[in-house]
This record gives C-alpha cells, structure tokens and sequence, in this order.
C-alpha cells in the first residue's frame, strides 16, 4: 500500500494515526462487551475506519455527514464524549437518544451528524436537501452521505443522485463496497464494472479509490469538496474495502470465503498507516505503543463513567411529549394574529390554499415549495401559479418524479432551518415516498429531538371521476403514525388558516385538501394573516336529535342532508384534523345528542372512523343513546365509471344509516 504524505506535517500524520486508530480500539473493547453480555448488539466496522475517519476529517466541523451503522470513525472524528457514546450503546437514558434507539440509530445536531434508519438508502436524500440549504444561503459548504454496495441497488439511491444532478447540489455521495450486501456478493448484486461507473448515467463525475488508504481517502474527499464547492454539482466515490467481521456479530461470516480474509488482512487500514508512520520515521514501535496505551487507557475511563449512566424509569408523560416538538416564541405569538381579523372575501377553496401558501411564502423568506410542475406550470391543480414570478426558482422548485427524495430533501432543509412544502401531485402518489415520512420525518424528533419542519400537501379524495389511482382517501395511513400530525379543513376558511398553521408548526404536517372542493366551495375567508389551530373541531352545525362526526368532503355530505331533511335536528361536528384528534369535542359531541354517525369518505375497514368509535364507546358509553354508526365507502378499490364512484362513495349509504340510527 502506498501511501503519499504530500505536505501533511508529522503532527498532521500522527493526528489522523490517532484519529483512525482510536474506532478500531474501541470497537476491539466493544466486541468484548458484547461477548460478556454487557451490550446487546454490534454492527462492525474493522477494516473500514479509514473511509469513515478520512471522509470525515476531509469536512469542516460544521459540514452535515449522514453516516450508516458501520461508520463508528464518523463519530470519534467529530469528537463526540466518548462517555456519552457508551451510554448510547447501551440504550442508557444519558445517551443521545434516550434510550430509545440502538447502536449507530442516532444523530446529534451539535456535531452536525444525522442519524441513520435501518432503511439505508433515505440518507442519501437528506444529504440532497442539507446542500440545498447551503445552496440557498450561498455558503461554502458540502454534505456528505454514505451507502454500501447493497444500497446501490436501492430507488433511493437513484432518485438521491438524480435530484443532487438535475439541482446541481454540493454533495459528496460515498459508497462503501466492502464485497457484500449482509451476505450477498456484489456479482449477485449490479452487473455494471465498477459502482462508480453509475455516477455517469446521472451526468455527475465518479471516481473508485482505495477505501483502505487513510492519506488517499482523505486527499480524495478534500479535493472533491472543493470540487463541489466551485461547480456546484455532487460527486460519487466508490471506496474499495472489505468488513472483517460479519455484518453484525450474530450473522457470523461463514458466507465469506477464507482466502478473502487472508487477502484483505494484508489490506488493513490502520496496520498499515502505522507501519509507514514508522517507516517513515515519523513514528517509532515506542511511541506507537505508547499511543495506544494512552487510548486504551482513555477508553476504559469513557467506559467507567459511561457505565455508569442513570437506569431508565420509563416515564409515559415525558415519552409522550417527546414525540413532537414544541413551537418557539415566535411561532406561538403569530397565533394571536387570529383576533385581529378585519376584512373579508368571499372565494373559493382553492383560492384560499393559494393564499395562505403566498403569505407564507411573504412572511418566511426561508420557506422553499417544491413538487412537479410546481414552477412555470403552477401545479396540476395551479395553486402555485405565479409564484415563480414572485419568489423565483430558487424557492419555488419542480422536482423530478423522485417522491421519496423530495421527502427527504425536505427533512435535510430542516437539519439547517429551512421550512419547506412538497406538493405530492395526487395524494395516491405518497406510496413511493411512504418509507421517507412514516420512518423519518415522524420518528426523527422523537429519536434525537430533532424536529422536521415540513408540510406535505396532499390532494385527495373521489368525485371527479378519476379512477384508482388518482381519488384515494389515504389520511388512516398516516393518522395511525406517531409524530406526525394530520390536517383535512373542509372550508375555504380553514384551508387557509388550517395550512398557515402547518406551516408554522415545526412538526411534519400531512394537509389534506379535497380535490373535488377546490372550485365547488366557496365561502367568507379573512384576507388578513392567521392561524386556524391545529388539533381544535369546528361544530358546524347545532343539533338535538342525532350528531354527524366528519371532515372534509363529509362536511359538505351532511350539510347538504340536512339542509333536505328539517324534520330532523342533526348536529355536524367537522373535525379538521385526524391527528391529534380533539377528544374534548368528541365527547360534548356525544353528550349533546346520545347518537353518533361517523362519517368518512375512506372505506370502511381501517378507516379513522373505527378509531373514533372505540373511543367513544371506551370513554362516553353513559352518554350514548344507541350504538356509534359509521358510514363509510365501499372496502374496494375506487372505480372509474362515474355511476359506479357515485355507489361506491359513503354518501350514497347516508340516508340509510341515518334513519337505521334515528330508529333506535
């Protein structure tokens, strides 16, 4: 192995020795605390530090790096408290996640490290969206993601490059090819010559170093930087490695043939470093040994205080209000602008979304909209129309047909204060960007208190006679998901106050707007700047004999019902939104009439409306008069046929389960 100093002084060499050796000691201690019992799990990266450590010190310290479970030397290299490390490790209630996640599951926003989940490829994308954000702020700066040869055959690895291309990003993407994806070799994995190759179907440079060689990685990270830096584009590396161990202890390495190991001991990254420190003179045996007595030593005195961390009590109070984050000073006194109402338009539902979207758009400079055919075109629906002109195309962004990177894009815009709206062009859509928002967005503040200031709007819902793939009603999905919060305003007003609010909030939103009352509804909206809050219902109308409990389209269905049937007093109980559900309505609700139809336009089976009549029947019991009705669509797909969507639409069972309900 050939190793090139270039002009690194002796004291740069024997810094990047000691910042290359101190992961392998330390994973040497772990791997004996694992065999004793004292940890529960460990994922390896013995003869891989030098990538992580290079790459990493290659960065300025406040540079983002999205590292994976094998990227310890990330880590140690930003200096993180080796103490606290260890407590992490041992799911200790001073460790960086609370004890809520395992081994390299974390991140720190201090060190400018943003945790992984056990899905790889997403990484990739928050990398996309933290350039983005240096992009923006015109600043100097890269970010960096790894992945592994497995995660090369990921859509989030192409959907990642692909943006960082077509936006000209400043990001470094780094794959790890260590020969084996768990156990799969790379000739069962791509057919391409070399990973790096890849790197030209994106228009973007790619190069394949030796991952193994400290001095190579590290000159290779500095020179792409600054690469990235002065074209603004990404670069892809490819690090040629080999895992000595397996790919977490458990799985043993039997898969791997003998030989391998024998070649790839001769390769060892830091065996290696530290024979040409000594060859070079630099080094004597002496200080080597000395060097790794003092880190040894510093290990086990990390250990100590590590192990001796506070033992969790779980605290179901606490664990509940972490899972959101708490609005600012700021954003909280932006509620009161409410009262201050003045003026008055009457206009339609997709007028009042434009224009809450516009305000925010005037009073945040730092909010970037993003989604297909946003800019020029204005948005399938062309709620955006016109605001390129006004805020340029900086902020108002068309996006390839990448959901699941335009998700994560948007949570990488948040790890550096961004606020962000992607439009998903049809709610239907958000399956392929799924994993991105119930896995990160949700779980991420919860996790590291990190929080995700993104709104994902999402035009829903049937009646406009667009088939299967275009009339979904998806809100159950995400109203069952921790951490995110789900707003469905059925009014002109509400639409435009309900999103104004989401987008102040600093936790990720899912705002679901009614296709089919975009220019039906019309109503009174104030003209002025204000909140409609988030997790309060609206009685939209007083009744005595029966109360309808609904949102969105459902709002209009009952409205219209009673409006033909005087004869019957019914009350409507308009939700606004599913998560978090205002109990506090629910129940005055039920005390107000004893009979309850829960309406919904989704089908029945899993639909929000089992959800609210458990918890009806748990906590109102006394107060019902007969049991909870739902009224919901057909438990099948949403047909075409205009006929055939009218049938299949809860409306059409409406007046049945209201007079079944009345009878009681």
């Amino acid at each position: 192995m050939n190793f090139d100093r270039k002009d690194l002084s002796n004291e740069e060499l024997i810094d990047i020795y000691k910042s290359i050796l101190l992961p392998r000691l330390i994973e040497e201690k772990m791997l004996l605390l694992l065999r004793q019992g004292k940890i529960s799990k460990w994922f390896s990266g013995i003869g891989q530090e030098a990538i992580a450590v290079g790459a990493t010190l290659a960065l300025q310290q406040d540079e983002w790096v999205m590292p994976l479970h094998r990227n310890l030397g990330v880590f140690t290299s930003r200096k993180m408290p080796l103490s606290k490390l260890f407590r992490q490790w041992q799911g200790s209630k001073d460790g960086y996640s609370k004890g809520r996640e395992r081994s390299f599951h974390f991140g720190s926003k201090a060190h400018h490290i943003c945790g992984m989940i056990s899905h790889l490829g997403p990484q990739l994308a928050i990398a996309d969206g933290v350039a983005l954000a240096y992009k923006l702020k015109k600043e100097n700066k890269v970010s960096l993601a790894f992945t592994g040869d497995g995660g090369t055959s990921e859509g989030d690895f192409h959907e990642a490059l692909n943006v960082a291309a077509v936006w000209g990003l400043p990001v470094i993407f780094i794959i790890e090819n260590n020969g084996y994806g768990l156990s799969t070799p790379v000739n069962e994995q791509f057919r391409c010559e070399s990973l790096a190759d890849k790197a030209k179907g994106y228009g973007m440079e790619g190069v394949q170093i030796d991952g193994n060689n400290i001095l190579t990685v590290l000159d290779t990270i500095k020179g792409v930087r600054e690469y990235c830096i002065n074209n603004q584009k990404p670069y892809l590396v490819e690090c040629m490695t080999f895992r000595m161990r397996g790919h977490e202890e458990a799985s043993g390495t039997k898969y791997v043939p003998k030989e391998l190991f024998e070649v790839w001991e001769k390769k060892d990254p830091v065996k290696n470093y530290e024979q040409f420190l000594i060859h070079e003179n630099v080094l004597s045996e002496n200080s080597v040994n000395e060097i790794r007595g003092q880190i040894k030593q510093n290990i086990e005195e990390e250990l100590k205080e590590g192990f001796a961390g506070n033992t969790i009590v779980p605290d179901s109070k606490e664990e509940l209000e972490d899972v959101y984050a708490k609005r600012g000073k700021q954003n909280a006194e932006r509620k009161t602008v409410i009262s201050q109402r003045t003026t008055n338009n009457d206009i339609r539902f997709i007028d009042a979304i434009k224009e809450g979207l516009h305000q925010s758009m005037q009073l945040h400079d730092n909010l970037v909209l993003m989604g297909q055919d946003i800019a020029e075109y204005g948005g399938a629906f062309k709620i955006t129309e016109g605001f390129v002109n006004d805020f340029g195309k900086e902020r108002v962004r068309n996006t390839p047909l990448c959901e699941s990177a335009i998700v994560g894009s948007a949570l990488g815009l948040s790890l550096e204060g961004f606020k962000s709206m992607m439009e998903m062009q049809f709610a239907d859509f958000v399956t392929v960007g799924f994993n991105q928002i119930i896995n990160n967005l949700a779980k991420i503040h919860y996790r590291w208190g990190q929080n995700t200031d993104v709104v994902i709007r999402m035009p829903t819902g049937a009646g406009v006679g667009a088939g299967p793939f275009h009339s979904q009603s998806n809100e159950a999905w995400f109203a069952h998901t921790p951490g995110l919060k789900v707003v469905y305003p059925s009014t002109p007003e509400d639409a435009k106050g309900l999103l104004i609010a989401a987008i102040n909030d600093p936790n990720p939103v899912m705002y679901f707007e009614h296709k089919a009352l975009y220019r039906s509804i019309s109503g009174q909206v104030p003209m002025e700047y204000y909140e409609t809050e988030i997790g309060k219902a609206r009685v939209a109308k007083e009744g005595e004999d029966i109360s309808i409990i609904t949102y969105g389209a459902g709002v209009h269905w009952a409205m219209k019902y009673a409006a033909e049937n005087k004869n019957i007093s019914i009350g409507i109980l308009d939700l606004r939104t599913l998560l978090p559900l205002d109990y506090h309505a629910i129940k005055e609700t039920v005390s107000r009439t004893g009979k309850i139809l829960v309406l919904h336009e989704d089908t029945l089976i899993g639909g929000i409306g089992g959800e609210i009549s458990a918890w009806i029947n748990e906590h109102c019991f006394e107060l019902l008069d007969a049991p909870v009705t739902r009224c919901a669509s057909l438990d099948t797909p949403i047909p075409f046929n205009i006929e055939l969507e009218k049938n299949f639409l809860a409306n059409a069972r409406l007046d049945d389960c209201i007079k079944k309900l009345l009878r009681y």
